[in-house]
Parts: C-alpha cells; sequence; structure tokens
C-alpha cells in the first residue's frame, strides 16, 4: 500500500471471538498494524495463556490469537486503503 494519509495512526476497538476479550487493532501511517490482543495473548505469559485455556473450557471452544495476519487486523487495514482511495478520488 503505498497512497498517503493524513493520519499517523488510527485505531478501532473490536471484540475478537478467538480471544473472547475486546482488543485495539491499530494501522499505522506505513500501513504497519498492531494489535493489543497479540501483545496480550500470543505472546502472553504462561499465566495469562492458561487463563485463555480455563476461559475456552467454559465457553466450550477453543480460544488462541491468530496473530497479525488476523483476518480482523486485515480487514481494518482494508477498510482503511479503500477510504483512503476514495478520498483520492
Amino acid at each position: 500500500m503505498t497512497s498517503k494519509t493524513d493520519w499517523q495512526v488510527t485505531a478501532t476497538t473490536i471484540y475478537c471471538d478467538a480471544v473472547d476479550d475486546e482488543v485495539t487493532v491499530l494501522v499505522y501511517k506505513d500501513w504497519s498494524t498492531r494489535c493489543t490482543g497479540y501483545t496480550k495473548y500470543r505472546e502472553a505469559a504462561k499465566a495469562v495463556a492458561s487463563q485463555l485455556r480455563k476461559k475456552g473450557k467454559r465457553l466450550g471452544r477453543h480460544l488462541e490469537c491468530q496473530g497479525l495476519e488476523c483476518h480482523r487486523v486485515t480487514q481494518y487495514k482494508e477498510k482503511l486503503a479503500r477510504e483512503e482511495t476514495e478520498k483520492g478520488c
């Protein structure tokens, strides 16, 4: 993505069903991304990973962060790219 933006960083908070929690997805001016769920759950200490497994058992499904290539992160980045392209038209 090479479109020029008039913002430095933009973010949205979403419910992430992969970890059953709200996370914030950030997209920076250079189109790099960050997700607070990744920081909390993917790079998690053993205690947090254990809590996630327990929560998953309680909910009856496996909970696991899908990493930075998660469709939630890429969808938000693509949405912003479309908006920037439309502004340029």
